[in-house]
């Protein structure tokens, strides 16, 4: 095969092969990702009757998670169970009612809570994973990659056929 054959073929086949550790490398992360590969939605949160008193005695609702993630665009919707008002960062929610906070921006918010007993309570904002992010992010890590293994097979040796 003459020299600029085998450099082209060389070259594809690390192509491929960076291409292929992107991928893999890339499913692997958003596998980690999946909660935020959906597009934005209302997210409720049910604020259970009683859960003051659990407060009070240091006990944690089992119904209400530590923290939760969103995506850009979601909107938080809490709705107070309650016989007691509840406050979350911003929103004051009165006994037996509703209030929503849209999140539009990525953050990782650490919002004052009546409802949780450390007073806190964690929101984690993300962009929405969506195929041209996934797409972008295989791209980016294999065809460098490949662009690497092609100059390093280029210093690899021809192997030459014996004759018989």
């Amino acid at each position: 095969m003459p020299p600029i054959q085998i450099i082209i073929k060389r070259t594809l086949i690390s192509l491929l092969l960076g291409l292929v550790f992107g991928v893999v490398l890339n499913e692997i992360t958003f596998m980690f990702l999946r909660d935020t590969a959906r597009p934005p939605k209302v997210v409720e949160l049910v604020i259970p009757n009683g859960t003051a008193e659990k407060v009070a005695r240091g006990e944690t609702p089992p119904t209400i998670p530590d923290s939760m993630a969103f995506v850009i665009g979601d909107t938080l919707l809490v709705k107070n169970e309650d016989i007691v008002d509840h406050e979350l960062g911003p929103l004051w929610i009165p006994a037996g009612t509703s209030a929503s906070l849209h999140l539009d921006t990525v953050q990782s918010y650490a919002l004052t809570c009546s409802f949780e007993p450390g007073r806190y309570f964690g929101l984690d904002v993300h962009e929405a994973l969506t195929f041209g992010t996934r797409l972008y992010g295989i791209l980016y890590a294999g065809i460098p990659l490949g662009g690497l293994l092609a100059l390093y097979s280029l210093v690899m040796p021809v192997k030459k056929k014996e004759e018989k």
